[in-house]
């Protein structure tokens, strides 16, 4: 027997927004449709929510509780017009028709309940990229540690980014990933999403969402330290060899030359030293 917490508004029982659950044995909390309600209610093995009317109050409510990370499967109980208006962006895990009988009532639950196990099982629940994570069971980006304060869809935008980093995709390969086959948007709303994420990422890590001309977009792996103070040590070293073989023009050079990241302030010294020392010869 599983614990159901059923929100609707609707001033009815339980078994008349789904009569199948009468025929049920599993324990029914009933508690209103409305984010507030939620905060001292107790947790439960599948959330059903009442979508029988006013979808649009019923879609920013689904959307509210996926983003607070539920920890629970969430299931949308409509009638047969209502199917047409549910989409992705609902964040939901499964719909229920409110009239269908009970063996497909339990079929649902019981496999909305075993694909949250698996997930929670296999699934990595936060993806890293240098100072960004990303919180896929509560919906939550956090960059250095602060929390952005992201929409649904730049959420998703930027997570489908980070699962494969350095990867490019076209405009089209994230519309259809990321707002689905049904949207009938153009590609200039990929655009938006990136110059809203970017502008929310700040000056210093708008980078991480790279353009690539002509082609797309791509998340742009962060250069490890190692790595940024070896190219600094090998332009320091270049420009040491240049003066030493009478080249100042070489050493200028590769002096001026910029390495990936930060270079340290030591290696970026002898650099400069490499170029005031004068050729010897």
């Amino acid at each position: 027997m599983s614990s159901l917490l059923l929100l609707t508004n609707a001033l009815q029982p339980s078994t008349e927004v789904l009569p199948a659950l009468g025929l049920l044995l599993h324990q029914v909390r009933v508690a209103p449709a409305e984010g507030p309600a939620l905060v001292d209610t107790p947790g439960a093995d599948v959330i059903l929510i009442d979508g029988r009317r006013d979808l649009p109050q019923v879609r920013s409510l689904c959307q509210l509780l996926r983003s607070t990370g539920p920890g629970c499967p969430l299931v949308l109980v409509v009638t047969e017009g209502g199917l047409a208006a549910v989409t992705a962006d609902w964040g939901i895990d499964d719909v229920l028709l409110d009239t269908a009988g009970p063996a497909e009532v339990e079929a649902r639950l019981r496999l909305a309940m075993g694909r949250q196990q698996i997930t929670a099982d296999d699934s990595p629940m936060e993806i890293r990229n240098g100072d960004l994570s990303v919180d896929e069971a509560t919906y939550s980006a956090k960059l250095k540690g602060r929390v952005l304060d992201l929409t649904f869809k730049e959420f998703e935008l930027i997570k489908y980014l980070a699962q494969h980093p350095g990867r490019v995709f076209t405009r089209a390969q994230l519309l259809q990933e990321v707002w689905g086959y049904d949207y009938f948007g153009g590609t200039r709303t990929v655009d938006v999403h990136v110059r809203r994420l970017r502008a929310k990422l700040g000056v210093e890590h708008e980078s991480l969402i790279g353009t690539v001309r002509n082609v797309g977009y791509r998340f742009v792996v962060p250069e490890k330290p190692e790595r940024a103070e070896k190219a600094a040590r090998d332009s320091a070293e270049k420009a040491e060899r240049a003066a030493r073989t009478g080249d100042p023009d070489g050493a200028r050079a590769a002096a001026a030359k910029p390495a990936a990241g930060r270079a340290p302030q030591a290696a970026a010294e002898r650099a400069k030293e490499a170029v005031a020392r004068p050729a010897q010869g």
